[in-house]
Formats: C-alpha cells, sequence, structure tokens
C-alpha cells in the first residue's frame, strides 16, 4: 500500500480522501496549496512524535472521540477510535484526511471515486456523517471552534 495514494474511504466521521500527500488532497478540493490539512493518527503515541501534548488536555485527548484538536502551531490532530477506520490507519500510522467532496460542495460519491486512486469501502458503504468537533488548545485554555 503506497501512502502517497489518494484513498476514498468512510472515516470515524464521514466520508474522506487520506494520503500522506496533503499538496495532492487540496489540489482535488481546488484549495490553496498551502492549507493546514487534518491529521489522523492511530494513537496518542503517534501524536506525540508530532506535536507536545500540554499536560492539561492529555486526558481529553486521549477519551476523545470524533473530535478535532488544533494545537498552538496551527497543526490539527484527530485520534481516531473508530475500530473500522482504525484498521486501516493503522497500516501508516497516520493519514492527512478532508471531507471527500469539493471546497465548500456536498458529497458527490460518482466524483469521488473518480477521484481517488483506491476505493476501500467496508459493510457500512460511504455516506456522508456529521463533521468532527473541533477545539483549538491552548497551554491552559481551551475553545470550541465547531
Amino acid at each position: 500500500m503506497n501512502p502517497n495514494n489518494i484513498y476514498l474511504i468512510q472515516t470515524d466521521t464521514t466520508v474522506g480522501f487520506l494520503s500522506q500527500d496533503k499538496i495532492k488532497l487540496n489540489k482535488i478540493k481546488n484549495r490553496p496549496l498551502n492549507r493546514p490539512v487534518l491529521r489522523e493518527v492511530d494513537s496518542l503515541k503517534t501524536l506525540k512524535s508530532f506535536v507536545r501534548v500540554p499536560k492539561k488536555h492529555k486526558n481529553r485527548i486521549r477519551r476523545a472521540e470524533k473530535t478535532t484538536f488544533i494545537f498552538s502551531n496551527g497543526e490539527s490532530f484527530r485520534v481516531v477510535r473508530d475500530k473500522r477506520h482504525l484498521e486501516f490507519l493503522k497500516k501508516f500510522k497516520w493519514m492527512y484526511s478532508t471531507s471527500a467532496n469539493l471546497h465548500g460542495k456536498p458529497f458527490d460519491e460518482i466524483w469521488a471515486k473518480h477521484q481517488a486512486d483506491v476505493i476501500v469501502e467496508d459493510k457500512r458503504g460511504l455516506f456522508e456523517g456529521e463533521p468532527s468537533r473541533i477545539y483549538k488548545l491552548g497551554k491552559s485554555k481551551i475553545k470550541k471552534i465547531r
């Protein structure tokens, strides 16, 4: 499995594109190439390899489900807990993730399948679900974004 391929997969929240190449993801979505992209990680240990987790927020991050955290360096991460999605993600440890639609448009399955290099479907199929909650973390404060 090539980590730079674009994978279309049902994530823990909604159908998404995953890859370790964020430029490809931004091109597909017609977004600026330097726009930040969420990273999904398979564990807290993997998360710690990218950012320093403020001590005050460690338990919140460890227990959170379907929640994205923006750290003080501007990078956003979600620790995946969903067993089906985690089974795929563990093969790579981490991947950039974005919803499988054009920027600002609703999900179009035909378009999304055409954009992906690899389509990964399980018995759930592909569906547009509820997006993750988003929190911005400071050293001691937390702010709800979505």
